[in-house]
């Protein structure tokens, strides 16, 4: 038996299956990583993008955001076979959750893509994503919470108007977790639970080396979880993991997903 059909096997009988995704998941489909050779912050200065940044200068802040936001989201980036796969699983009920460190919104895609196609059609039931950062498609007032498409905001902000307002007067902010700002606990207890519940685990495309998402297969190990890594890129968990596949996502996904539909 071979890892895939070693994971595959796992999955047909496991009652809670729960997936991490990080940046590599994403990048097949054009999104900039962060971090390494050619990443986003090669090219920015991060310091530019804190919370307290914000706090202190807001019209500076987001004049800089503007050419982020442009950076990483300008192209239209549509979900890869990787999204699509683990769609797919999550509508066939072979997976519960997704949880993301991604802010790019493409598992949403990926979900409404499959809802929408041919070889699925009924809708995903349930908060079946996970954002752990948040979304860079949406902006959030930091006075009265609403909030609102983040594309009109950036117009604004790029045509002059800096810091933009919401309606009541409070700051926009865009609804992603800044650098010196706490991630919302009741995502990271969430995210806690349902490692501590799976009976498979998988941690695709993450580093695993940012907090707190890189402690959750370590969690789910705990648990007694059958995890598996999927990335191009050795993590620190290679060797407690139970199966490692050093390929491409956009390879081991789809053909994970046929596995199961073979059976």
């Amino acid at each position: 038996m071979d890892d895939l059909e070693r994971l595959a096997a796992d999955l047909r009988t496991a009652e809670t299956a729960v997936a991490l995704t990080g940046a590599g998941i994403s990048a097949p489909s054009g999104v900039p990583t962060f971090r390494g050779d050619g990443g986003v912050w090669d090219r920015f200065d991060e310091g530019q993008f804190t919370h307290g940044r914000f706090q202190r200068d807001p019209a500076g802040f987001w004049a800089a955001r503007i050419d982020l936001q442009r950076e990483l989201f300008g192209d239209d980036h549509e979900p890869n076979v990787a999204h699509e796969a683990l769609a797919a699983l999550q509508q066939s009920g072979r997976l519960e959750t997704i949880v993301t460190q991604n802010t790019d919104g493409l598992h949403d895609d990926a979900a409404e893509a499959i809802s929408d196609g041919d070889r699925l059609q009924t809708p995903l039931d349930g908060p079946s994503i996970l954002e752990l950062h948040g979304n860079a498609r949406r902006v959030r007032c930091v006075d009265c919470g609403q909030r609102a498409e983040a594309d009109p905001i950036f117009e604004r902000a790029a045509a002059g108007e800096l810091p933009p307002r919401c309606d009541c007067g409070g700051l926009f902010k865009p609804d992603v977790v800044l650098f010196g700002e706490q991630l919302p606990g009741a995502a990271i207890q969430r995210a806690r639970s349902l490692a501590r519940e799976s009976d498979v685990f998988l941690a695709i495309g993450s580093s695993l080396v940012v907090e707190p998402a890189a402690s959750l297969p370590r969690i789910a190990t705990g648990s007694g979880a059958t995890v598996a890594v999927v990335t191009l890129e050795e993590t620190p968990f290679d060797e407690l993991a139970d199966v490692v596949f050093r390929r491409d996502v956009t390879d081991v996904l789809p053909a994970l997903y046929e596995r199961l539909e073979e059976s």
